[in-house]
């Protein structure tokens, strides 16, 4: 809105819209698996930003296929219908394999079979979009990484359940992955970190220094404009983080001490809680829970593994370009997400901007 846009958004009627009314974005009140305000929400739209999805470590596999695989069909369609000139699709580096990774680029394959539910449901969920838009491009239906080509059963189902043309479908799509966002607004991991922290029940595993794949929320929306806006990132995936060298202790000691907590140094030898973290997710799945337990293999993932991905193809085809000084954009986050009063920082600020 402030580049000139107008912008709509689709919201639940239980949502807290308070902060969208407050930028003067339009309103489309429903969800993803309703065409009819799908479709009130693409007239006259030139570009269609996906960031909806179920989030979380836990839970069937087919709820999360409902919403972050389905739900992208009926938005294909519904786009496609009105003539949406582009979609920006926000992925996640959850894609990958649950394995060290170091310097991984775009041209790796993700997981067919990831380890959760929802990295399976945002896997399928590109391959959903990157063929639809190679169908609608006269090419394969499938998606391709590295020159490998990618097709997976549930997709099929989608595309064959489609009521468009191959010809009718929209042809320009871009797939951002994100790492571990945190921002001033965030209302999940920041503050379960920090409740972890303030009962210090936080525990590292391993001695942290493996790399952390995070990504301050700005630097996301700058990459969601370069999209928009660059001819040359149609049907490409993107890999995205702040593009900084940051370890796990790293990342945890900046939120403690910004948030004026003490620094936790305890920690599980590595190959135990990689032990631990399968035997208990294993009898926890076995016996039904509804919620994940305390341990479990996409937690063990995001704590325990190396993740370094390359952020290098963004840089050259989009322009991406992210503050390299991470500290000042992770304190302000924190402070603003604990409510410790934000204190002058010196030296470069750019991290602070709110997204425009």
């Amino acid at each position: 809105m402030h580049r000139g846009h107008q912008v709509k958004v689709l919201v639940r009627s239980t949502s807290d819209t308070a902060f969208l009314r407050g930028l003067g974005a339009e309103l489309v009140f429903g969800d993803l698996h309703d065409p009819g305000a799908l479709a009130r929400l693409c007239v006259d739209a030139e570009v269609l930003v996906n960031c909806a999805a179920r989030v979380g470590d836990w839970g069937p596999l087919n709820d999360f296929r409902r919403d972050n695989v389905d739900g992208l069909g009926v938005l294909l369609d519904e786009a496609s219908r009105a003539h949406v000139r582009r979609i920006i699709h926000i992925s996640s580096l959850g894609v990958y394999d649950a394995r060290d990774h170091h310097g991984t680029d775009e041209d790796v394959l993700p997981a067919i079979h990831s380890l959760d539910a929802y990295t399976r449901s945002k896997t399928e969920a590109e391959v959903l979009l990157l063929s639809y838009a190679a169908s609608a491009n006269g090419r394969k239906a499938c998606a391709v990484y590295g020159g490998r080509e990618v097709m997976l059963p549930h997709v099929e189902r989608i595309l064959a359940a489609s009521k468009l043309l191959p010809a009718q479908r929209i042809k320009e799509v871009v797939v951002l992955r994100p790492g571990f966002i945190y921002g001033r607004r965030d209302r999940t991991v920041l503050p379960k970190l920090l409740g972890a922290l303030r009962r210090k029940q936080f525990v590292f595993f391993g001695d942290g220094r493996q790399a952390m794949n995070a990504i301050h929320v700005n630097h996301l929306v700058q990459a969601v404009f370069r999209s928009i806006d660059s001819d040359g990132a149609a049907g490409h995936v993107f890999n995205l983080t702040d593009g900084a060298n940051v370890s796990k202790r790293d990342f945890v000691t900046e939120v403690a001490q910004a948030a004026g907590l003490e620094v936790p140094v305890r920690s599980i030898p590595l190959g135990l809680a990689r032990i631990l973290a399968t035997l208990v997710h294993d009898l926890a799945a076995g016996l039904g829970a509804s919620k994940p337990p305390l341990i479990n293999k996409a937690r063990f993932k995001f704590l325990g593994l190396h993740l370094d991905y390359s952020v290098e193809k963004a840089r050259r085809v989009l322009g991406y370009q992210p503050d390299p000084d991470w500290r000042v954009s992770l304190r302000d986050a924190v402070q603003h997400v604990s409510g410790v009063e934000p204190r002058a920082q010196p030296g470069n600020t750019t991290g602070l901007t709110e997204p425009s």
